[in-house]
C-alpha cells in the first residue's frame, strides 16, 4: 500500500502524462486540420474532396481528448481531497 506522499507523486506523474497525450492530442488534430487545408486549396478549381477517414479520424480524436480532459479533472479532485 503507498503511503500519502507515494499516491500524490504517482498520481501526480499520471497527470503529467495526461497532459503530454492531451498535447499530442491536440497536435494530432491540427495536424489533421492542416492536412484538410492541403486537401481543399490543392483542389481550388474541382470539387474539393476530402477523404471520409479525415472526418472520422478527428471525431475519434476529439473523444480522446475529452476523455483525457475528464481523466484530469477526476485526478484533480482525487488530488484535492487527499
Amino acid at each position: 500500500m503507498f503511503s500519502l506522499p507515494e499516491l500524490q507523486a504517482q498520481l501526480a506523474a499520471f497527470r503529467a502524462k495526461l497532459a503530454e497525450a492531451s498535447e499530442h492530442t491536440n497536435r494530432a488534430v491540427e495536424l489533421l486540420d492542416e492536412a484538410r487545408e492541403v486537401i481543399v486549396n490543392a483542389h481550388e478549381l474541382a470539387d474539393p474532396w476530402v477523404p471520409p477517414e479525415l472526418a472520422a479520424a478527428v471525431d475519434r480524436l476529439g473523444a480522446d481528448a475529452e476523455r483525457l480532459r475528464a481523466a484530469d479533472d477526476l485526478v484533480n479532485t482525487y488530488l484535492a481531497r487527499l
